[in-house]
């Protein structure tokens, strides 16, 4: 429902629990992008390696049954005609990397994004990526980190620098159950991301229990530019939760600001700023 006087962009975050196989996944997905589709969202944000789980032995996965899966998500999103993000492990140039897949409204892959700063546990199987995330949907700038990453503020920063206004970060928490319970309500730091850039924030998690006694906050949500949150998922259920995005919000002031002063950074920033760009062309596909 992009209004162009306005820009509003309707925006849906999934909130799931992952199933044992791939197909069952691959299920989940379809049911809710279909009540997605419903609520009228044009974009849609699901957790990170939503096609397979995160606790899992990625040492068996298969490179065919995750391409395959992948199609299927592209089909999806053109028969819904709606923007997806969707967390998923590619393997490209050589190596499986822990990705966020975007694809436009006809279901073609627009960007892949490669998760950075890499966990021990990532880092078992894992190449890190070499990018800061920024695409378009809708005509709309935006860009991407996950999980992990939001210990990394300058992720977001150098991004909106370069013109985004909406951050997607994906997430698949996995953590003891009381660290998981002191994460709950909010307190996770995510509505500072989205006030110290000036942007809006749209944050997609697991739920609930993930095996071996480790679990997942939920607390799905949507954060505007003044901190408010605009939706919020609990911390028991799986959930599509839904906000429209006035982009007349998102200004990107206080990133902005930063180009201009102090002044003897700001050659440093605008040179930085042209890398992140020219970078980020080069994850236009999944190869």
């Amino acid at each position: 429902m992009i209004n162009t006087g306005h820009r509003i962009l309707r925006t849906a975050a999934v909130q799931m629990k992952f199933g044992g196989t791939v197909e069952e996944n691959l299920d989940t997905i379809a049911r809710t992008l279909r009540l997605a589709a419903r609520r009228k969202a044009d974009t849609v944000l699901f957790p990170e390696c939503a096609t397979t789980g995160y606790n899992r032995d990625f040492k068996t996965l298969s490179r065919a049954e995750v391409h395959a899966a992948l199609e299927r998500v592209g089909k999806l999103a053109a028969k819904f005609g709606i923007n997806v993000l969707l967390g998923s492990p590619v393997f490209r140039r050589g190596h499986w990397q822990n990705c966020l897949v975007v694809l436009d409204r006809r279901g073609r892959v627009v960007h892949c994004y490669a998760k950075c700063q890499l966990t021990e546990r990532d880092r078992r199987f894992f190449a890190p990526g070499d990018s800061v995330a920024l695409f378009k949907l809708d005509g709309i700038l935006c860009t991407a980190i996950i999980c992990h990453e939001r210990r990394y503020p300058e992720l977001v920063r150098l991004a909106v620098m370069a013109g985004a206004r909406i951050v997607f970060h994906p997430n698949a928490g996995l953590d003891s159950l009381a660290v998981s319970l002191r994460k709950r309500g909010g307190r996770d730091g995510i509505a500072v991301r989205a006030f110290e850039n000036a942007v809006f924030y749209v944050f997609s998690n697991s739920v609930g229990p993930q095996g071996d006694g480790l679990w997942s906050a939920g607390d799905s949500k949507i954060g505007a530019p003044d901190s408010r949150v605009l939706a919020l998922a609990n911390n028991r259920d799986e959930a599509v939760i839904t906000a429209d995005l006035d982009l007349a919000a998102a200004t990107g002031k206080y990133a902005a600001d930063s180009l201009a002063h102090p002044r003897f950074l700001s050659a440093e920033w605008r040179r930085m700023i042209r890398k992140v760009r020219a970078q980020a062309k080069r994850n236009s596909s999944l190869v």
